[in-house]
């Protein structure tokens, strides 16, 4: 049972209740990009495991009529044990996404998954003619050149700065440079992808540009930001008209996430501070 200091991070351990709060959301405004918990199998039986279980969050996302749509770990369904593993079990769970009209991201993890990722969704994104997304990384020195590729694309792509600790042979390390990287990047995105941009940031001040990027080419775009961080922001952004999606995780394995939370915001620490507490 997932605590209560947990859940202003997690939206439960199961996928009803993953369902109900993207419910939730749905009546501020806001949709829902549901993540089952769970990553680095290098079993195949724990990987076939994860494939299956987001078959069934397809399934039941579609039935309950919400505006959500999935996202997926590559370690999480097999990328560790092989590249064939990994594809067969995408290629399962984006084939039956596509029966239900629910859009798949594949979310990015560290440069060595990279090549892979991008190939998988690259062949089904002119399969399924866009309905998958993947998510790439400021940080990684090779990004623009990804970009380039992915622009022929059909589908989405989010763009965010990057939280894997990667060596500087292959990221910029500073916060500066990543900061500018980042502009850099979102306005070729809004230059250049006709399908749209996902703006996956916090930041208020990226928030405020990409505003500014989608006046100047009129790209449609849309937000992404994780569930229990400035969810007011993400209320009045919807409010305002833009296309605001929360990225919300369930499960049981749940306990490495929330601490991962806790760790990366001094605001979030403090609010486990006094949960603990009773303040």
């Amino acid at each position: 049972m997932i605590p209560p200091i947990a859940n202003k991070f997690v939206a439960g351990e199961t996928a009803e209740s993953a369902v109900s709060h993207v419910e939730s959301l749905n009546r501020d405004g806001v949709s829902g990009i549901l993540n089952l918990l769970g990553e680095h199998y290098s079993d195949r039986r724990g990987a076939d495991a994860d494939a299956e279980a987001y078959v069934s969050l397809v399934r039941d996302v579609a039935a309950a009529d919400i505006d959500g749509c999935i996202s997926v770990k590559p370690s999480q369904i097999g990328i560790d044990a092989s590249d064939g593993v990994f594809r067969e079990n995408l290629d399962r769970i984006v084939e039956a996404a596509s029966e239900e009209d629910i859009f798949v991201w594949v979310d990015m993890e560290d440069h060595t998954t990279t090549d892979v990722t991008l190939d998988a969704v690259c062949d089904l994104g002119h399969e399924t003619d866009g309905n998958v997304g993947v998510c790439v990384q400021a940080n990684l020195k090779r990004t623009p050149d990804d970009l380039e590729r992915l622009a022929s694309v059909p589908g989405k792509v989010r763009l965010v700065k990057g939280a894997y600790n990667e060596p500087a042979s292959v990221a910029h390390k500073k916060k500066a440079t990543v900061d500018e990287v980042y502009r850099e990047l979102l306005e070729y995105m809004f230059a250049e992808f006709d399908d749209g941009v996902a703006v996956g940031s916090h930041d208020p001040a990226m928030l405020s540009y990409a505003r500014e990027l989608h006046d100047q080419y009129g790209t449609p775009y849309e937000v992404q930001m994780l569930m229990g961080v400035r969810e007011d922001a993400q209320r009045e952004l919807a409010a305002e008209g833009v296309d605001v999606w929360q990225y919300a995780p369930y499960g049981d394995k749940w306990f490495q996430y929330f601490y991962r939370r806790v760790r990366e915001r001094k605001e979030n620490a403090l609010f486990a501070l006094r949960a603990v507490v009773g303040v």
